[in-house]
């Protein structure tokens, strides 16, 4: 078992987005090759010494069970499939990628270290003001009858998307608990890979007396890989995404690339509101000053290729504490 004390825990959240190169490769072995090459740049941070919890986004995933519930529904008369189990069903099938991937990286390298999936649950409030205005749009398009047929019998929000047709929302809620954090501490401090808070983990509230239920949301991958980086006392929270580094005024004639930031000027840029987009960038801004105001060390956004890189300290943003006045 490693050293408590001494080895360096890494949270690394990866999106959902990233398994999927582009409209051309969605297949499940599109998604299993994208995989592939994700984990092999973890699997560099392994051999350089970290010991590595992976959390990761889902979104297409979730869309793609939900179309095929859908389907299944009317031209079969199957049962749908309810939101909470779908992103269930997401942490396994993505959790097997990566997993097995990252145990064949691993291998080759003589690097003799086990890889688990954990199902994990995340609790949020059910007061959480998200419910009241829910706004994350799932599923597939329907017409107006059909959205308001369902609004009315199965108790859904919907809204028209952009001239598109109709759609299902649900709330983003604020992550308040890794359900099954002493397990998911208890393998990283016994020298396990695991891979967890997938998709931002299954959204479940408290009904009374410590009782979970699921609940039809969607929580941020990043905000709840934020928050167990900073249960599990990670080292660094590295969150890897698109670009290799974070810009201010990004496709802008302005833009300006930052490669090390403290949380005060990421907080500056945050407020500003130009800067970072609200469904891309800004999350992940806002997920690492939540980690780092919690007491974490170092924070890095970069592209899955550039991980090592980063770790020396060559490319990437990095955004770090402030450092402490002298009296």
């Amino acid at each position: 078992m490693p050293d408590q004390k001494t080895h360096k825990v890494a949270v690394v959240a990866i999106g959902g987005n990233s398994l999927i190169k582009n409209a051309e490769h969605q297949s499940v072995e599109d998604q299993y090759d994208a995989a592939r090459e994700t984990t092999r740049h973890i699997a560099d941070m392994i051999e350089a010494g970290w010991e590595v919890a992976i959390g990761h986004g889902n979104g297409p995933q979730v869309g793609f069970i939900l179309r095929r519930s859908e389907i299944a529904a009317r031209v079969e008369g199957m049962h749908e499939v309810p939101l909470d189990v779908c992103g269930a069903d997401s942490q396994g099938a993505i959790g097997y990628a990566l997993q097995q991937n990252l145990q064949n990286w691993l291998f080759q390298r003589g690097i003799h270290k086990d890889v688990a999936t954990v199902v994990t649950q995340v609790l949020v409030d059910r007061d959480d003001p998200a419910f009241q205005k829910p706004s994350k749009p799932i599923g597939g398009f329907m017409d107006e009858g059909e959205a308001r047929r369902r609004e009315t019998a199965m108790g859904w929000s919907v809204v028209e998307d952009a001239g598109r047709g109709w759609r299902r929302v649900v709330a983003s809620p604020l992550p308040k608990e890794v359900v099954e954090l002493d397990t998911v501490r208890a393998l990283v401090n016994a020298g396990v890979v695991v891979i967890t808070v997938g998709g931002g983990g299954i959204p479940v509230i408290d009904t009374g007396n410590g009782v979970y239920a699921g609940t039809a949301a969607v929580i941020d991958k990043d905000y709840a890989s934020s928050l167990l980086a900073q249960s599990i006392g990670a080292d660094l929270f590295l969150i890897s995404t698109a670009v290799e580094k974070v810009a201010l005024n990004y496709g802008k004639p302005e833009q300006r690339w930052l490669d090390r930031i403290t949380v005060s000027e990421a907080k500056r840029y945050l407020e500003e509101g130009t800067h970072f987009a609200k469904g891309s960038m800004a999350p992940k801004i806002q997920a690492i000053i939540w980690y780092l105001e919690a007491g974490g060390k170092h924070a890095i956004i970069t592209t899955p290729e550039n991980i090592g890189r980063a770790l020396r300290g060559d490319t990437g943003t990095h955004i770090v504490r402030d450092r402490a006045r002298r009296r």
